[in-house]
């Protein structure tokens, strides 16, 4: 056979391996757990949602935190990260007009050295939310809108499954056509990173959690020296599980139904640099890292239809036949996630094309950190961030 042969039919393993022995990441059904029955007693819960110039999306997302339907004492800080378009003042109007939860609005200044924005941002909101003596804490993002029963069921989850970090991942906007293409393989490639199967296991094989929903036991918070401890991180949300997962604390992560980003991403460079700014610190700004994923991708997602075109046009048939089934298996893994987006599933097959893309983001973001911008965000540059420790 030929090298192309044998390096296509490498290709196909990795797809076997990937569909049976990566904990099944491509289904879509790890949903939060059913409820064990309402608590006798319904725990009090502040909502912390850290927002840095979110005034135009505050409108659709502020109504529906203070408008959860919650049999218990709760309520809403929002902590003002130093915007300049209005934000503070913004939730304020939001709150007076809709009513609902009781929301406090605080702006704790600048970061100190060796916090990350958002991060800092929280660790003000937390120590607010401390004095109030609540069981729970729900960290969510501004850009986040919640149904009305939210809420409830995430505290019926964590109470009834006795679980410390309950994390539902966002539905992600999904409307432009750059967003088809890449959004739903953002949340694709990070099931196969982080299988939520072996995240939700009694001994987890994987710890992860997703930012922009995230129900938190005040308790194990404390115990787990969260924020502080991962005050440096970019990558905040699996840091924090991370640190959870050390202070002894069950984690779950799961897709959601009812909780869903407002942001939109309508052009390439929206999402090119919500990917960029994180990717490179996910491989802990590690040169040999960034080689073996650039090389894994190509195997992965490229060769498979590369082998299968070269394979036709030069009557290999071991080559297009293997290049041919894995590319078929790679589309199928795919097609739950696009279901659950609800996208068309002659998307399936692009997902060599958004692998490219993917990588091209990653490359830059290790361009721009060793060009000394790091990991931008809003205005902010964080020159050397640190990526999610492992311990």
């Amino acid at each position: 056979m030929s090298p192309l042969a044998w390096i296509a039919i490498a290709a196909l393993a990795v797809w076997g391996w990937l569909l049976l022995g990566q904990g099944f990441f491509w289904r879509t059904d790890q949903r939060l757990p059913a409820p064990a029955g309402a608590p006798a007693r319904w725990p009090g819960v502040v909502v912390v949602v850290p927002a840095r110039d979110e005034a135009a999306v505050l409108p659709l997302s502020l109504p529906s935190l203070l408008a959860q339907d919650y049999p218990g004492p709760a309520e809403v800080i929002l902590v003002d990260d130093g915007s300049t378009d209005g934000t503070g003042e913004r939730a304020a109007e939001l709150a007076a007009c809709h009513g609902g939860l009781p929301l406090t609005v605080v702006s704790p200044g600048e970061p100190e050295p060796g916090w990350t924005g958002k991060l800092w941002a929280l660790r003000h909101g937390m120590a607010l939310a401390r004095a109030r003596g609540p069981e729970f804490l729900l960290l969510t993002d501004a850009d986040i809108a919640h149904e009305p029963d939210s809420l409830r069921l995430l505290v019926e989850a964590a109470a009834g499954h006795r679980l410390d970090l309950v994390s539902q991942m966002a539905r992600l906007r999904v409307a432009s056509g750059w967003e088809r293409l890449i959004v739903p393989a953002f949340v694709y490639f990070f099931c196969q990173l982080y299988p939520f199967r072996w995240i939700n296991r009694r001994r987890p094989r994987a710890t992860a959690a997703a930012g922009g929903c995230v129900l938190l036991r005040a308790e194990t918070a404390e115990r787990a020296g969260v924020p502080a401890a991962i005050r440096q991180a970019v990558i905040d949300d699996v840091s924090l599980a991370r640190a959870v997962r050390r202070a002894g604390g069950r984690v779950w992560l799961g897709l959601a139904d009812r909780v869903d980003s407002i942001r939109p991403y309508p052009r390439l460079a929206d999402l090119w640099r919500m990917v960029a700014r994180s990717a490179y610190a996910q491989l802990r700004h590690n040169l040999a890292l960034l080689a073996g994923t650039v090389a894994g991708l190509v195997l992965v997602y490229l060769v498979p239809p590369g082998a299968l075109v070269a394979g036709l046009l030069t009557g290999d048939a071991p080559a297009a036949w293997a290049g041919g089934l894995a590319w078929a298996v790679m589309a199928g893994t795919y097609l739950p996630m696009l279901r659950y987006y609800r996208q068309p599933p002659w998307l399936a097959p692009l997902l060599p094309l958004t692998a490219v893309l993917y990588l091209l983001m990653t490359v830059d973001s290790a361009v721009q950190h060793y060009r000394g911008r790091g990991a931008a965000w809003k205005g902010r540059t964080y020159a050397r961030p640190e990526a999610a420790p492992d311990r």
